[in-house]
């Protein structure tokens, strides 16, 4: 049966940098630079619908070119794009890729953050059979109230929720014990996170059901009610890119579960990028 995701939180640009060598002061360092779309919430769906699922993208957006370009590309993918659209700026990823594929982003999310519980409309999520939530979209309002909001609706409409966990520095900043407090609150049926984001949030999953991404390593996976079991990681032609794995690998298991979820995550890292 064809499954059915909505995905809540970001819509924006992503501009990956893939430098041949590191960044010097005062000089022109080579780079490969690419840009296309990006947003935690809206490449999951993207990835829900190459790999055969239906996907529909929740967020706000601004109504600039860059806004314009980014739901085009996403309703190209064959996304369902909803959600309110207002003056403003639509956010911008850069993506800073090394030498060695490691990684670091600088994020302006424009007015994504902006989107209001009374924005939202109980027909958006309904027919679906999960509601992703962005984990960026619990660090700041009005977006976290909308995000509870959303889970209250579509669980009201028979839909299962997953909660990305998203950047220890941000869950740090944010504080630990305020995102578990709006992790109880939200209920979700499976958590994603990787290491660093269990450890920022304090070493156990507050969820019936997660998984863990260890990256080259795999991932662990706890079913609920079945122990935790260990998948390896597929593997990829060629790591060029890590930017959007974790993205593909959520899209991956709500559509077809575990195997699909690492199959994804490796297609995801062999082209630049964070969408298929």
């Amino acid at each position: 049966m064809e499954v059915t995701v909505c995905a809540l939180g970001d819509l924006a640009l992503d501009v990956v940098v893939r430098l041949e060598q590191r960044l010097e002061a005062d000089a022109d360092t080579p780079a490969a630079i690419s840009i296309g779309g990006g947003g935690q919430a809206a490449n999951v769906a993207a990835w829900v619908a190459h790999l055969g699922g239906r996907a529909r993208f929740v967020g706000k957006r601004a109504r600039d070119d860059a806004g314009r370009l980014a739901v085009a590309e996403l309703e190209q993918a064959g996304v369902d794009v909803r959600g309110p659209v207002v003056d403003g700026r639509t956010g911008v990823v850069v993506s800073l890729v090394g030498p060695a594929t490691d990684r670091t982003m600088a994020s302006d999310r424009g007015v994504s953050p902006d989107l209001r519980d009374t924005e939202l409309e109980p027909g958006w999520l309904a027919g679906c059979d999960w509601l992703y939530v962005s984990g960026y979209s619990l660090f700041a309002p009005p977006i976290a109230g909308a995000a509870l909001t959303a889970c209250r609706l579509a669980r009201a409409a028979g839909a299962r929720v997953a909660v990305d966990l998203s950047a220890s520095t941000l869950i740090q900043a944010h504080g630990p014990d305020r995102l578990r407090a709006q992790l109880r609150a939200l209920e979700p049926d499976i958590l994603f996170a990787n290491v660093a984001e269990r450890d920022a949030i304090g070493g156990e999953l507050p969820a019936p059901s997660w998984i863990l991404k260890r990256g080259a390593a795999g991932c662990t996976f706890r079913l609920a009610p079945d122990p935790p079991f260990g998948v390896p990681a597929a593997p990829a032609v060629e790591v060029v890119d890590t930017t959007g794995a974790g993205d593909a690998l959520a899209a991956g298991f709500l559509v077809g579960g575990p195997q699909l979820a690492m199959t994804a995550a490796a297609r995801c890292v062999e082209r630049p990028g964070a969408r298929p």
